[in-house]
């Protein structure tokens, strides 16, 4: 990652996690909470180099707003892990994806003040 963006490296770095995360979760005998959470946690650093690559303003937004949503999922689905007593630890991914969500929401609000001045 030749530029130093902090949520690039947030979300990269989560998903090493989140991949560490769903190997565990398939030894414990979970394939299907493995899954989901593999597919949205990743998810969520896949949206953002689409919206580092994007063609316009909007079109950040929108994958912004799209990563945002597959992070709110991901919360959902670290909080059902954890009710469901699987034998996983979750601190780091649940401080992480509130950093994540915290980011996000501030790229979005100020990138919808910087459209709304144009």
């Amino acid at each position: 990652m030749a530029k130093n963006n902090l949520i690039q490296i947030k979300t990269f770095e989560f998903a090493l996690q989140v991949i560490q995360l769903s190997k565990q979760l398939k030894e414990n005998k979970e394939p299907i909470l493995a899954n989901q959470i593999l597919r949205c946690g990743t998810s969520i650093g896949a949206n953002i180099e689409e919206a580092l690559g994007g063609a316009s303003t909007r079109d950040f937004l929108s994958k912004c707003t799209i990563a945002y949503k597959e992070a709110r999922e991901t919360k959902y689905w670290l909080r059902l892990i954890h009710s469901s007593n699987v034998g996983v630890n979750l601190e780091f991914h649940m401080y992480e994806i509130d950093s994540i969500l915290k980011i996000l929401s501030s790229i979005i609000l100020s990138t919808k003040s910087s459209i709304g001045k144009k």
